[in-house]
């Protein structure tokens, strides 16, 4: 069992299962098909949760997919723990619920490398969690990250690179912006 597992059950929340890429490939392949254009300039794609539990991507996701949720934050030091390429403007990334099923695809619309300091008003209210203030948002993301950097053998601090990422949902039409 890992750190990350006995952070999450400590929370009472769940791991995070395998990612239906399956699915996911068939939700992008519909949305490629009704939007080339959109695709030529970015062609890849990621396949990704919100958070790091079943309850905290069904919870996260729900604030995409039916509420104010435009905008969110990772470490930079993630995207290259995972050897993943940080997204770029025009970039898509599938989302996927608690269970692993691809739900929404979105895709960046602004991006800004800044550090914890560095996040300001607008942006805390973008990301649409809690009470959308820049204070919650300080709060709640230092929690997140001392804890998932804590499972990890890593500390979190204030002046970590942080991608802040601003995006618009493109699918399915029926929860596109």
């Amino acid at each position: 069992m890992t750190d990350a597992t006995n952070s999450n059950e400590a929370l009472g929340r769940s791991e995070l299962p395998e990612i239906d890429r399956a699915a996911a490939s068939v939700m992008w392949e519909a949305y490629r098909a009704a939007h080339p254009g959109s695709v030529a300039a970015a062609s890849a794609y990621t396949v990704e949760f919100f958070g790091d539990s079943v309850e905290l991507a069904n919870e996260l996701l729900a604030l995409v997919t039916h509420g104010p949720k435009r905008a969110t934050a990772a470490l930079v030091e993630e995207f290259a723990e995972e050897a993943e390429p940080l997204p770029r403007i025009g970039s898509h990334w599938i989302a996927c619920d608690g269970s692993g099923a691809p739900v929404i695809v979105i895709r960046s619309t602004e991006l800004r490398i800044g550090t914890f300091d560095s996040v300001d008003a607008a942006f805390a209210y973008d990301e649409g969690e809690d009470d959308r203030s820049l204070e919650s948002w300080r709060r709640e993301h230092r929690r997140y990250w001392e804890r998932t950097r804590s499972a990890t053998g890593r500390e979190f601090t204030p002046e970590h690179e942080i991608v802040l990422e601003r995006f618009t949902v493109v699918w399915p039409p029926e929860l596109a912006d």
